[in-house]
């Protein structure tokens, strides 16, 4: 026995935590916590990990007034096994829990509709979305609603399409400011909801970081822009894709979706990724041509009392 140790003296032992969730509104502790974690499967995590880099880089304001409400779920050893991110007025985003079981998804749920009990909707992946739902209408007694089926999908190998549309594509800098804001708000309206931040905020922070590629026609004439998120993790999300009404089907889109990926890869993306609405079969066929190969089904549901 060593003669610094009193006789008596028994080792102490660090009792492991309860499973469950843990909330908080503290960012960088949240990123602390669920890092690892988020970086482990960047494609299924990719919604969390750029709104929280955008957190990180524009400010807890970002994406709306109401400060934003983050959780980590885990397991008796400590282990992250499951994470959300909400930031008001938009739906929770949440990792893929529903292979935790049921009981992990019920319990975020009551304790969700505790502490935010407008939550407006859900996006996960499709089996995680659901439970989800299920459960917040046992326990606030709203309605759910599925608004979008989307797939996601990371490239394979870039293949652009044949003929490419006559132009060139360069990235949107300030002079194209009202052009993106306009568009923003266009492509909200196209696919029936508002983006998740203010159309200006969006444009300035796209600029910021040479976020958004536009196709011109020869004379200089933009005809479409496709967005990248940061990269992050390794990966950049390619969103939004938007072509005006009168210039659908004449290849703009994909050219400009073919160029922010070829800048991403060069820009050194280990993962080129993108979500697309399944209700659309000419984008989901046009990505695919492009080399983008699916990763799995998620949803979105909207609630309502």
């Amino acid at each position: 026995m060593s003669p610094e140790t009193p006789p008596d003296s028994t080792p102490s032992v660090t009792p492991s935590p309860a499973p469950g969730w843990q909330l908080t509104t503290d960012l960088d502790g949240f990123l602390t916590r669920s890092e690892a974690y988020l970086r482990s499967e960047p494609a299924l995590h990719t919604v969390l990990l750029t709104v929280t880099d955008t957190l990180r880089v524009r400010g807890l304001q970002a994406y709306g007034e109401g400060a934003p409400l983050f959780g980590t779920y885990t397991d008796a050893s400590g282990a992250v096994l499951g994470a959300f991110v909400r930031t008001p007025p938009h739906r929770v985003s949440l990792s893929p829990i529903a292979p935790l079981g049921p009981e992990v998804v019920d319990a975020l749920a009551r304790q969700l509709a505790d502490v935010s009990p407008d939550l407006p909707g859900v996006g996960a992946d499709h089996a995680t979305a659901e439970s989800f739902a299920h459960a917040w209408e046992k326990h606030t007694g709203a309605t759910a609603t599925l608004d979008t089926r989307q797939r996601l999908y990371r490239l394979g190998e870039l293949t652009p399409p044949e003929p490419v549309p006559a132009g060139r594509a360069r990235v949107a800098g300030e002079a194209d400011r009202e052009l993106l804001v306009r568009w923003c708000r266009e492509f909200g309206e196209a696919v029936g909801e508002s983006t998740s931040m203010n159309a200006g905020d969006w444009a300035d922070t796209r600029i910021a970081y040479g976020g958004v590629t536009l196709w011109e026609a020869p004379d200089g004439t933009p005809l479409a822009m496709a967005g990248a998120t940061r990269r992050v993790a390794g990966q950049v999300r390619v969103a939004p894709v938007y072509t005006p009404a009168d210039l659908r089907g004449r290849g703009y889109g994909g050219a400009a979706t073919v160029a922010v990926t070829r800048a991403a890869l060069d820009a050194g993306a280990a993962e080129v990724l993108l979500f697309t609405d399944l209700a659309n079969p000419t984008s989901n066929g046009l990505y695919q041509r492009i080399g983008y190969r699916p990763v799995g089904d998620f949803a979105q549901y909207d609630f309502a009392r």
